[in-house]
């Protein structure tokens, strides 16, 4: 029977995605793709969230609210606003307004009937409230990693974390003491990475990593029609003069130096060869950075420099509206997928790159599930690494392919079939078999 048609009531899910507001914060983007898809798979949602203005660092962008349903029920609350601690150093959102979701969940709890808690966050914090809320009202719980919570990757690496070393030590001296609980007593585990069952299972021999589901933030071409006719309001670069013009949008760090350094080098290797071509190339970086103005920093640009290119590279390293940056990749003459040397980052920023239908350049570590999903597509001009050791070889290999090769002129179609699987319906309706599973039997 299709789901649409199926005639038993509908279980209830209190989702807990803090950011979700219409901004652009990527830990909201699961929540906001399944809402459209939830109640034909057989479950009505309930969202909670923690008020826009309390939320620092997000860009506002009205449309988002307009890519999900109008009465789907959203519920926000308020908790310090950034001002009130910021004086102090303090810019945490769980410690200004943890507080206040957990209340405002647990008098819905206490006052409805749910099915099931899902925890769909990187304020792992929120984590904390499945146990707790298991234990109060008996409704199980499913845990959303769209991160790792306990993260090892700088410290073997030696790179500096996010924040700084001593902010990221507390953070996984918490993590150490919350996590173990929130897992075990999970109903289910939902990672956008293979990755984080087996770095879970090392953390926690009990835990089974074949127990979670590994579910991509889906792609909505709703999405990419409505940056077809969407224009930035302020424009971060220019598009569609007499240069070739590759664009990346997303995140970037410490951790894809090893990508962009063999971008650039095999740019270098063009420039040699062909000089007057390689003139007219540009590459684009935008929203690079999730900080505020003005404490983003540069990612790509200090490799650009140790690589000697930077003239023909720009970056904007705050975070630009979600329209904004699928319509820089709709009107790029390229789009660069450059990913982590940690190779359990998550593969779903592929997705509106498929869709967006240009010329495709991945640079991935060789474990990163990008470039499977990519060879099943049949699409991008894919490129693997396994460590520092060997950027030399792909650079030769990227600028004898992208570059000199002509590829970066040459669209390669995507599999339409094969794509179905990772749209966001497709990744909804596998998101509410686990709900099925972890909420138990209907009528039990």
């Amino acid at each position: 029977m299709n789901p649409a048609e199926d005639p038993s009531p509908r279980r209830k899910v209190l989702i807990v995605s803090p950011h979700f507001a219409p901004t652009n914060a990527p830990d909201m983007q699961r929540t906001r793709l399944a809402l459209p898809y939830l109640r034909a798979h057989g479950w009505e949602p309930v969202v909670l969230a923690i008020a826009p203005e309390c939320v620092e660092g997000g860009v506002t962008e009205p449309l988002l609210e307009e890519t999900y349903p109008a009465d789907i029920r959203v519920i926000r609350v308020r908790g310090l606003p950034p001002g009130a601690t910021r004086w102090a150093g303090v810019g945490s959102l769980w410690l200004r307004c943890g507080r206040a979701l957990r209340a405002a969940g647990e008098r819905l709890l206490r006052a409805e009937r749910f099915d099931l808690v899902f925890l769909s966050t990187t304020q792992f914090h929120a984590f904390s409230l499945g146990p707790r809320w298991l234990a109060r009202f008996g409704v199980p719980y499913v845990l959303d990693y769209q991160d790792p919570w306990r993260n090892d990757y700088y410290e073997r690496t030696g790179t500096r974390p996010p924040g700084g070393r001593l902010k990221f030590a507390l953070s996984q001296w918490r993590a150490r003491r919350l996590e173990p609980r929130a897992l075990r007593h999970a109903a289910g585990v939902v990672a956008v990475s293979a990755a984080y069952g087996s770095g879970l299972a090392r953390l926690y021999p009990w835990f089974d990593p074949a127990a979670v589901v590994v579910l991509p933030f889906g792609a909505a071409a709703a999405d990419l029609a409505t940056a077809r006719t969407h224009r930035p309001a302020r424009p971060v670069t220019t598009l569609g003069d007499d240069c070739f013009h590759h664009v990346y949008t997303g995140r970037c760090g410490p951790d894809m130096s090893s990508s962009l350094t063999a971008l650039f080098r095999a740019f270098k290797i063009y420039q040699a060869a062909r000089p007057e071509e390689a003139a007219r190339i540009r590459f684009h970086f935008i929203g690079t950075d999730y900080a505020p103005r003005p404490l983003g920093r540069e990612w790509a640009m200090p490799v650009a420099r140790a690589e000697g290119v930077e003239a023909f590279v720009t970056e904007e390293c705050y975070r630009v509206p979600y329209f904004d940056a699928l319509s820089y990749l709709l009107n790029a003459d390229a789009v660069l997928g450059v990913g982590s040397n940690d190779p359990t980052y998550s593969a779903s920023k592929i997705y509106p790159y498929v869709l967006a239908a240009r010329p495709m350049l991945l640079i991935f570590n060789q474990e990163s599930p990008v470039l499977a999903i990519a060879a099943e597509l049949g699409c991008g001009s894919r490129f693997s690494f396994s460590g520092s050791g060997d950027l030399d070889r792909l650079a030769q290999n990227i600028a004898a392919e992208w570059f000199l090769g002509g590829a970066m002129r040459r669209y390669q179609p995507y599999d339409p079939v094969a794509f179905r699987a990772y749209s966001a319906e497709g990744m909804t309706a596998r998101l509410a078999e686990c709900f099925e599973r972890a909420a138990g039997p209907r009528g039990g």
